[in-house]
């Protein structure tokens, strides 16, 4: 259906550019207050075209009344609905996380630019699942890509910097192949409309089509952190303040996945047979090495970041597997929200361990349990997802991959799913058993807000009460 629509697709992104802004003109760490009323009022308007969409169908906003080409098309389905509701949800909670966290005097200098920084990060990402052409689609990876570098250096320390140092020049690397990509397909089809590349592309296409789908999703691979392309995402993820590490590994890296699920679904639909066994085989290596590296591991941030790089070994598997009814795609999908959800949570709770033990090692954490309990149970929670375990929405993504296997006959993937759910126990439970021993008699604990614990405590609980209510966002799906 497409026609001019006032709904609200165009203020998704124009709401968090102009609070963006003007947090920026408020001046350093004074962008809260603005932040968390207008994350409120975009988880509004999500749901709204959320619940437009559900109605009517997938809608196109010719952006000013000129739609492509001579202007830009806002393209809003299904799926970007999703990814939309995520966004927002998730960055809301954050938000309110993040007002606490920061008030301390301690982190105080490292929320200088943080709240412009976040504005314009999620302004990006809503104009990244609203774009309908592959050079808008860049522009949008381009500003994401360059917020979430800035919001990696803001504690300035030198760890910070070179991690963010070496995500700019990987994400700068993969941008470039990308857009490569783009003027090859431009060249050989004259135009960059998702729909209208769909129909031009066969599965016998030139040689030039080949090297730009090849460019393409090899960039958007290296910005999602698939293994081998994951080397940046521990000292990024790990190495940033909590609210930080929180939004990146939640959200940011789901767009890039975003990105290869749409072509994967779209014009390189013809293309993507040949290459799913390679994704789905680079996925089941992430599970297996990010789940090793987190057993080893000695700090809470970096288990959970390498964690992160097991996880989206997940959303890789469902490549093999698209053909089996539909149930990969919602599988895959169902896993970056569930994901989302449960990372979120993780980070934000072991940001409220590192404060409230002064330490960011596992040796850190004995007798925490007894400090913030409510925390620890948080953690605990989103564990639960990571893992797998019902009633959790990551046992219902799981649940799915597997259905699709078996339905597929293809049983190697049902064992590195299994494999990766017991790997995550181990890792999960490393801090659980961390956190109850006996704390050292010298050991000093350091009181914590209750906002950082019950934001982490909600978040982890919306991540297994999203696996009673899968059946909304399936049908959303279709």
């Amino acid at each position: 259906m497409t026609e001019a629509w006032p709904d609200p697709a165009a203020w998704l992104i124009l709401l968090p550019l102009a609070w963006a802004t003007l947090a920026f003109l408020a001046g350093p760490g004074r962008g809260g207050r603005l932040a968390i009323p207008a994350l409120a009022a975009q988880c509004a308007l999500a749901l709204w075209l959320a619940v437009s969409l559900a109605e009517s169908g997938a809608r196109l906003h010719p952006v000013g009344g000129w739609g492509a080409p001579l202007g830009i098309d806002l393209l809003a389905d299904g799926l970007s609905a999703v990814m939309l509701l995520l966004t927002q949800a998730v960055a809301l909670a954050l938000a309110v996380y993040a007002q606490a966290y920061f008030a301390d005097a301690h982190h105080r200098h490292e929320a200088t630019w943080f709240w412009p920084l976040t504005g314009f990060l999620i302004a990006a990402m809503n104009a990244l699942f609203l774009s309908a052409d592959l050079f808008n689609l860049y522009v949008t990876l381009e500003l994401l890509g360059l917020a979430a570098v800035g919001l990696v250096a803001v504690g300035g320390g030198t760890a910070q910097i070179a991690a963010a140092l070496r995500y700019l020049l990987v994400s700068l690397i993969a941008s470039g192949a990308y857009l490569m990509g783009v003027a090859l397909i431009y060249g050989t089809y004259g135009t960059a409309a998702i729909a209208s590349l769909a129909p031009l592309i066969d599965p016998t296409p030139p040689l030039a089509t080949w090297l730009a789908a090849g460019l393409m999703v090899v960039g958007l691979m290296a910005k999602t952190a698939l293994f081998p392309f994951h080397f940046w995402l521990p000292p990024a993820h790990g190495g940033a303040p909590a609210p930080v590490s929180a939004l990146l590994s939640a959200l940011v890296v789901k767009a890039s996945f975003y990105l290869v699920l749409r072509l994967a679904l779209g014009p390189f639909a013809p293309l993507a047979e040949m290459a799913a066994w390679l994704a789905g085989g680079l996925g089941a290596a992430a599970i297996l090495w990010g789940s090793w590296q987190a057993l080893r591991t000695r700090h809470i941030k970096r288990l959970v970041a390498w964690s992160t790089v097991a996880q989206l070994g997940y959303l890789f598997l469902i490549f093999p597997l698209l053909a089996a009814d539909g149930l990969a795609m919602q599988a895959g999908v169902m896993q970056a929200v569930a994901h989302g959800l449960a990372k979120a949570a993780l980070f934000a709770a072991a940001g409220v361990l590192m404060r409230a033990t002064g330490r960011d090692t596992l040796d850190g954490l004995a007798g925490v349990a007894g400090r913030v309990p409510l925390t620890l149970f948080a953690f605990g929670l989103a564990g639960v997802t990571i893992m797998g375990l019902p009633p959790s929405a990551g046992f219902l993504a799981k649940w799915l991959l597997i259905d699709a296997a078996l339905a597929s006959g293809q049983w190697g993937w049902v064992v590195v799913i299994i494999a990766g759910g017991l790997l995550a126990a181990g890792y999960i439970f490393r801090v659980l058993r961390r956190a109850f021993l006996v704390a050292p008699e010298d050991s000093r604990f350091h009181p914590v807000p209750r906002r950082l614990e019950w934001t982490a405590f909600a978040l982890a609980v919306a991540s297994v009460l999203l696996g009673l209510r899968g059946a909304e966002l399936v049908a959303l799906l279709g």
